[in-house]
This record gives structure tokens, sequence and C-alpha cells, in this order.
């Protein structure tokens, strides 16, 4: 079902709930041509400023009175168990199916951001983003979906020749593994603070600090109190060379688990990396051995080697991933 304009299609609401901003938008048409949604109406409010994800709603079709949308997504940065949604942040919890009734939706889904992340994958513009690393995209295999941020996310967008669909999962918090020696001695100092040194523990805000202090106690110093943004800045400016490395591991070890993922997920179809982080440290990604670790994993490094990798800087990510979550619903 290919939808070209907003005469054929009803507006769709959607929205990107995080614990700072909730963003809404109305999709108003599908241009098949471009692969692309058309967002319209697309307003950010300081979440702090509602009491309620329903109240942030009711204000949001409110600068909209003459449109009144059947059919919504939301994309919430939360876990969602047994059809209720907790923003933790935010002191926010909703019962899904009293949303849809207090609002008269028909349809009404509500996932989180990183499988909004997967659900968009699909539709990205490859003019807007960044490619780490070349290779071949299967359009029928799957596409994996990773990113450090304030944590760290992954899912898959699970493909077949007849239809998709996505995987949500806990990959931020399988174990890291060494594949260097350096790897093995950071990991025995990140064990002494972290009993189950995670993706997660390494590769997110807070795992920036955490990396520093451990290749200061490898290298011999002694580590200041020092946070991500400190460390970027003294890594950047060249004044400490503990920064300095603790950036370069990152971003070099990371390739290690991506290339995990890749293999997990079965991602022929491609990598996209987002988050808050890396589109922040886009040179030294590109500079790193990030592509070099992605791809070394043995007698597997050939079927790595295929998988492309896209670094995502575009915007509106979670607003697309809502739509396409809807939109593929619909064709199906």
């Amino acid at each position: 079902m290919s939808l070209h304009s907003s005469a054929q299609f009803d507006p769709i609401l959607v929205a990107d709930i995080g614990g700072t901003n909730a963003r809404f938008a109305l999709i108003t048409a599908f241009d098949a041509a471009k692969n692309e949604f058309v967002i319209e109406y697309n307003h950010t409010f300081p979440s702090a400023d509602f009491g309620s994800l329903q109240n942030a709603t009711r204000h949001y079709l409110s600068t909209v009175p003459h449109i009144k949308p059947v059919r919504a997504c939301l994309a919430v940065a939360g876990p969602i168990k047994a059809g209720q949604v907790h923003l933790t942040n935010l002191g926010w919890h909703f019962s899904v199916s009293e949303f849809k009734q207090a609002f008269s939706f028909l349809q009404l889904e509500v996932i989180n951001d990183f499988a909004a992340f997967a659900y968009a994958a699909p539709y990205l513009d490859s003019n807007q983003n960044v490619v780490i690393k070349a290779g071949q995209a299967d359009e029928n295999s799957n596409i994996a979906v990773m990113g450090p941020g304030t944590g760290f996310g992954a899912a898959c967008l699970v493909r077949t020749a007849q239809s998709s669909a996505v995987l949500s999962s806990e990959g931020g918090h399988i174990s890291l593994a060494a594949v260097t020696d350096l790897d093995a001695k950071l990991l025995i100092e990140l064990r002494k603070e972290h009993p189950h040194v995670s993706l997660e523990t390494v590769f997110s805000g807070p795992g920036i600090a955490h990396l520093y202090k451990a290749m200061a106690a490898v290298n011999g110093i002694t580590a200041k109190h020092l946070d991500a943004a400190q460390i970027s800045n003294l890594a950047n400016t060249g004044e400490c060379e503990v920064c300095d490395a603790t950036l370069n591991q990152f971003c070099d070890w990371l390739g290690s688990a991506a290339g995990d993922l890749a293999l997990a997920y079965g991602a022929l179809g491609g990598l996209f990396i987002g988050g808050g982080i890396l589109p922040r440290m886009q040179s030294r990604l590109l500079e790193s051995r990030f592509v070099e670790r992605f791809s070394q994993k043995g007698i597997m490094s050939q079927y790595n080697g295929q998988v492309p990798v896209t670094l995502v800087t575009q915007d509106n990510i979670p607003l697309i991933g809502a739509a396409a979550c809807l939109h593929n619903s619909k064709q199906e």
C-alpha cells in the first residue's frame, strides 16, 4: 500500500517522549518516490511542564484543533510491560488501553525509543547520515540498530521477503568481551568497581568516566574526578593523554561490540548507530580501529565484512520510527 498524498492518508499522531522533552508531530503523507514520511506541526515541549503524558498530549492537540487523528504511535524512553508504561525520570505512568480510550484512538502503539530506531532504519536518508563502514546491504535481511547515550540500546528489524517485525532487546546488558591485551587489562580494573561489566558499563555517558578510571589505573596514573564532557574536552585539546587514550579505546572497543551484535542479529541488512555520544565524536570514530575490530570475527570475518555500518546524524528518528510502525502494520 503506497500512500502519496494527505488526501489518501489519515494523519497519524506521533510522539517522542523523553526525560527532558516531549516532541509531537503529525504524519500527513508518505511519499513513496522518496521513501519518506511527511512530518508536519512538529512541536517540542519541556516534559516537566506537564504532570502526565495525557496532559502533554491534550496540550499538543489543542495546537492543531482542525485535525483529529485517530491513529497514534508513541516512542518512549522507558519500559513497556503488560500494557503499562513507566517513565521513571518524569514520574509518569500510564495504561496503554486507558490512554487509547481517553483520546478515542482506533489504533495506538507504544514502543521504546530503540524499537522506533529499528522501525525507522529502512526510511533513513543516506545523504543525511555518515558511512562508517562500506558494505553490501541485503534488502531482505535483518537490520541492527544500537547506540550509546545515557545508557546503551540495541534492537533489530527482522525482515523476510514478505514481512518485517521489530525485536526489542536488553542488548546493552550483554557482558563486554576482551579482544586485545589492553581490553583484558581494562576489564580487570573495571571489575573492581563493577562486578558485571556490560556494554552499557563502558559504552554510555557514565561509561566514558568508568573507562577513563580504568585506563588511568592501567597506565599507573591517579585518575581525576572527571565526567564524560570533561574527559572529551581534555582529550580534544590534547591536555590529557589518558583522556585521549580513553576516547580512542571507546571507539575501538565499540567496534568489537558492534560486530558481536551484527552477528547475533544476523544484520546483513546493515547496522545503524545512533545515540547522543557518537555524532559528537564523528572524526575520532572514523579515524579509530572501529571498522577493523568490527570485522575481526575469525571464521565469520567475511560475513561481518559485508555489513555496512552507518552513523545516524539525521533528526526526527523516533518520529519516523513511530510513523513506520503504524505504516507497516497497515500494509500488512
